[in-house]
């Protein structure tokens, strides 16, 4: 009996992780600060950006933080379109960022 229940604990703790996907930037909504992104498939997602969201940037070969402020400039150009950026999207919330180029 505790087999099941670890076992059945450990599914439904690896279940509740969530990994960060690879998406390609389709568009941004500044109002709404609703991100569209196509995942590998061509699947479109959405995210909403919010305060609690982390951000990412490389600078170079090391990661720093960065403020969804600059996410928001970023993303409302339309040099955006077409980006790639690794998103971690949990209930409908963008929960962490990275974006620049990874080595």
């Amino acid at each position: 009996m505790r087999k099941l229940l670890l076992a059945l604990s450990c599914l439904a703790f690896m279940a509740g992780i969530v990994v960060a996907a690879d998406y390609t930037v389709v568009s941004y909504d500044k109002e709404k600060k609703v991100l569209t992104v196509k995942d590998k498939d061509g699947k479109e997602v959405t995210g909403k950006l919010t305060d609690k969201t982390k951000v990412m940037m490389m600078k170079k070969d090391e990661k720093v933080e960065g403020k969804v402020e600059t996410l928001e400039k970023m993303w409302s150009s339309d040099k955006a379109v077409g980006k790639k950026v690794e998103l971690t999207i949990e209930k409908g919330e963008i929960t962490d960022v990275l974006v620049g180029k990874k080595k």
